[in-house]
């Protein structure tokens, strides 16, 4: 059932990319909610039960609902730029759920909090000189990537001062999570939209989640 559920959402996230590639949005958010839907069901299969591992479980919920959210802006255009905030508020719950299930086993939380800091406004000093967004996207963009920087930050100390399977999963998932997003970012707001950034973008995402449920199993 675990094997099937990696496969069906990988031909759920290839199908979407075509079918919203050829400008069918309705079909196209169904079929990216099916592919969410499919490692939020790997995590619920694989979790331990433990807090921790429900705490993953509700991030990987969120990250289906605002992935829905996200390609919904496509279909409500009028009110895209509203949903597509609302879409990346509902990640950054996810990715404080992430955050509050990993930080409580971190051994140097300070060290990291700085260093996410220290990244962030690097990252963001940068992605500001590629793109063009409103100063409520640029607002929003500084909170999210502060938040999955920070993510990152706990996730590879962790990995770094306890290895171990799950933390080694763990973060990977989380370092694809924040590549994607920052293809995302500069593919969206940019000068141009590209369709294999787009492909980038979408693959990152379903392989930085996969991981993230599959490290459930390894969670003792």
């Amino acid at each position: 059932m675990m094997y099937m559920m990696i496969i069906l959402c990988i031909v759920f996230a290839g199908v979407f990319l075509y079918t919203e590639s050829n400008e069918r949005y309705v079909p196209a958010v169904i079929l990216k909610g099916l592919a969410s839907f499919c490692f939020v069901m790997l995590g619920v299969m694989l979790s331990p039960g433990t807090h921790m591992a429900k705490l993953i479980v509700i991030g990987l919920i969120f990250g289906c609902i605002a992935d829905v959210l996200l390609n919904l802006r496509m279909v409500f255009k009028e009110k895209g730029q509203l949903i597509f905030l609302v879409g990346i508020l509902v990640f950054l719950a996810g990715h404080i759920m992430y955050l509050a299930a990993v930080l409580p086993i971190s051994t140097h939380k300070i060290a990291c909090i700085v260093i996410g800091i220290i990244l962030t406004a690097a990252l963001m000093v940068w992605i500001f000189k590629q793109i063009t967004a409103k100063p409520a996207f640029k607002i929003f963009g500084v909170v999210y990537i502060g938040a999955i920087m920070l993510l990152n930050c706990v996730a590879i100390g962790n990995l770094i001062a306890a290895p171990s399977g799950f933390n080694g999963l763990f973060a990977l998932g989380a370092v694809l999570f924040l590549i994607s997003d920052i293809v995302l970012i500069l593919n969206t707001f940019g000068k141009e939209f590209r369709q294999s950034l787009r492909i980038t973008n979408i693959s990152l995402y379903y392989a930085g989640q996969l991981l993230i449920a599959l490290s459930l199993m390894l969670l003792a």
